[in-house]
């Protein structure tokens, strides 16, 4: 004798409430974990920052072997041992003499912000090195500006001088074609990285205008820093 047939029955569906409820509750578990995570790297990833800074400031001051920090207060610098805006710092060497100053600039690139670290250099009124502290410049282009050694050179003796009355820069930073420089204030772009190296160019512009008038009318004050 043929049984009846049996209705299977359908398989109960979760209910809206339920599925909010579920997705309310991975989306705080994941919002945990980045933030743990964030607290966790931040104090190491401060801590790489700071050593790469450190390496960075004798790097573009040649001659350097210690430094002290200085920051701008009512138009004049001072010597701080606190996180601050604008920073200077002032390198000695191991006769305890200023060989030059180290500035921290930043400007925008072709992908992001660009931050550098340049050394300036009293004694002779130029550029004498320059480092890029944070980069996200197109890979085999834009990165170039780390790499290529023609482009660093210009930044071993680029000229920011100023006028008789050290309040301007005589002949602010430019940047030229490949293969056509012919002053010492010119940049040489990077062929194929233009964009890239008109950036660098246009941070120091920025920044030596600002900045080289300031350490030059304090002078005495970073001298007197090694004491």
């Amino acid at each position: 004798m043929t049984q009846p047939s049996r209705e299977v029955p359908a398989a109960r569906q979760p209910s809206g409430r339920q599925m909010i409820l579920t997705m309310g509750a991975i989306g705080f578990v994941c919002g945990l974990l980045i933030v743990l995570t964030f607290q966790l790297t931040f104090p190491v990833i401060q801590q790489n920052k700071a050593e790469a800074l450190e390496k960075a400031v004798f790097e573009v001051v040649p001659g350097a072997v210690t430094k002290k920090v200085f920051s701008m207060d009512n138009g004049e610098l001072v010597a701080v041992d606190r996180e601050g805006a604008a920073k200077y710092y002032a390198c000695y060497d191991a006769e305890n003499e200023l060989v030059g100053v180290a500035v921290e600039a930043e400007g925008q690139g072709f992908q992001d912000v660009l931050r550098v670290i340049y050394g300036y250099s009293p004694s002779s009124s130029a550029i004498v090195g320059l480092k890029v502290l944070d980069s996200r410049e197109t890979p085999g282009l834009g990165d170039k500006i780390e790499k290529d050694a023609r482009f660093r050179s210009n930044f071993d003796s680029l000229d920011v001088a100023l006028d008789i009355d050290s309040k301007q820069i005589t002949n602010p930073i430019v940047l030229v074609k490949h293969g056509e420089k012919t002053e010492s204030w010119q940049v040489e772009s990077i062929t194929g990285a233009t964009i890239s190296s008109r950036a660098i160019a246009t941070i120091l512009k920025e920044s030596t205008e600002v900045t080289v008038p300031v350490i030059t009318s304090n002078l005495s004050v970073l001298k007197e820093g090694s004491q």
